[in-house]
């Protein structure tokens, strides 16, 4: 019986383990890049950084829609992290809805977030979404620019792994049909 409901949810994409324990599962950037080429219409891919972030480090066209899940306080600096604050977007889930109906899908639709490294964005914002109903999400593991160099001369570079490190395609260019505009 358990294979058979398993089975069930494989063919109409709902996450198993989401199911059982509200937590998004991991996927990897290539496994990403097959699924919005092979079923662009049948998912969402977005990419849930701040946009000064994304035109700082880069943008992958591949992503469907740029929707932070975080923003950058740019009043309020955090000395002690040398960073400005970050707060959640309070429309994200409503953008994400927005995003997905554009396209003619709703909340059991396939919905992948991607951040800088997958943890601090990537998957916090695919849980959220479990948590504000939306049934099939997913982060990609290490993010777009992945993990830092343990030793060596590159040492504490993001250089590892990641959607750039793995040779998928990325740019400094910004796609601006695709970039969030706050407000809009």
């Amino acid at each position: 019986m358990r294979q058979l409901l398993i089975a069930f949810f494989m063919i109409f994409g709902f996450s198993v383990h989401a199911f059982a324990n509200d937590e998004a599962l991991a996927i990897t950037p290539q496994q990403t890049f097959d699924l919005v080429q092979t079923q662009p219409d049948q998912m969402l891919f977005v990419d849930v950084r701040d946009p000064i972030e994304i035109m700082f480090i880069g943008f992958t066209d591949v992503a469907q829609a740029n929707i932070p899940f975080l923003l950058a306080d740019r009043n309020r600096f955090l000395d002690d992290k040398q960073r400005f604050a970050m707060d959640k977007n309070p429309q994200f889930a409503t953008q994400i809805e927005a995003a997905l109906k554009a396209k003619s899908l709703n909340k059991d639709a396939l919905i992948i977030t991607m951040c800088r490294s997958g943890s601090s964005r990537g998957k916090p914002s695919a849980d959220y979404l479990l948590s504000q109903g939306f049934t099939n999400v997913k982060y990609i593991d290490h993010g777009f620019q992945g993990s830092s160099a343990k030793e060596g001369e590159k040492a504490g570079m993001r250089i590892v792994n990641g959607w750039q490190n793995d040779g998928l395609p990325w740019s400094m260019k910004i796609n601006p049909g695709k970039i969030y505009r706050s407000g809009q």
